[in-house]
């Protein structure tokens, strides 16, 4: 199973919103937002026939139940699923914008080590670069397990696109750029808006904001994104694994 290789980085809620935001710089500055894979992207697929040695893709989401997170990781070798987990975890602090790793980051830890796989890749729902400090929950982990991460969010944090992204056809994409609120040099590419899917006429749908949370550049991690992309908005290791989130959250809810 996965342990954290950094364990410095462990999220800590006892610390103050100045303390955690300097620990964000930190790991920001711990990340590599370049190509450092133990895989061919081009490998990265929903193939039915992958091989034996494709990359394990772990997608990760949450479901909430009162003051419980229940995290959920669903492991995808091609299309099949190899395994999943989850794990229920008493949530210590309310979310804050920005600092969303600090009240979810623990839980994702939590279920992460219930895993008998050792994930190649990881795909988060929420930010990785695209944040202010440059570090969103998909850098915190990946930092924090050394580890290829990929943050997938439905909103925009911060940034700047190139271009206007309503109503635009699948497969469109604009590098989103560091602005003013992002801690780095203006212009910077630090995601991408990508159009996963679209209908012809209404409604019309949003693109998602891709960005590298660790080990994996901007323009690898759309791709790879774009590569597991299945029939849905959502590429497939997320969406089962909001899905799984929403199962397991019902049956904790039926065993009080």
């Amino acid at each position: 199973m996965p342990a954290p290789v950094r364990p410095e980085f462990l999220p800590d809620p006892a610390l103050d919103r100045e303390a955690m935001a300097a620990l964000q710089r930190d790991i920001a500055a711990a990340a590599t937002f370049a190509d450092d894979l133990s895989f061919d992207p081009a490998s990265v697929s929903l193939a039915a026939d992958a091989p034996a040695d494709a990359p394990l893709v772990a997608g990760v989401d949450q479901a909430f139940l009162d003051d419980r997170a229940v995290s959920a990781v669903v492991v995808l070798r091609g299309d099949e699923v190899v395994e999943r987990t989850y794990a229920v975890t008493e949530l210590s602090i309310p979310y804050i914008p920005g600092l969303l790793a600090f009240r979810e980051g623990g839980p994702i830890v939590d279920a992460l080590a219930s895993l008998d796989t050792d994930p190649d890749l990881y795909v988060l729902d929420g930010s990785g670069r695209i944040h202010f400090r440059q570090a969103g929950i998909a850098t915190h982990v990946g930092v924090l397990f050394d580890a290829p991460a990929v943050g997938v969010a439905k909103s925009l944090l911060c940034g700047t696109p190139d271009e206007d992204v309503d109503g635009r056809p699948a497969g469109w994409r604009t590098p989103i750029r560091a602005d003013g609120r992002v801690d780095a040099p203006a212009g910077t590419v630090i995601g991408h808006a990508f159009q996963s899917r679209q209908y012809d006429g209404s409604p019309v749908i949003n693109p998602l904001y891709v960005s590298p949370g660790h080990r994996v550049s901007a323009d690898t991690a759309t791709a790879l994104v774009a590569a597991l992309g299945g029939e849905y908005k959502l590429p497939e290791p997320t969406r089962l694994a909001d899905a799984y989130a929403d199962e397991a959250k019902r049956a904790v809810a039926d065993g009080e």
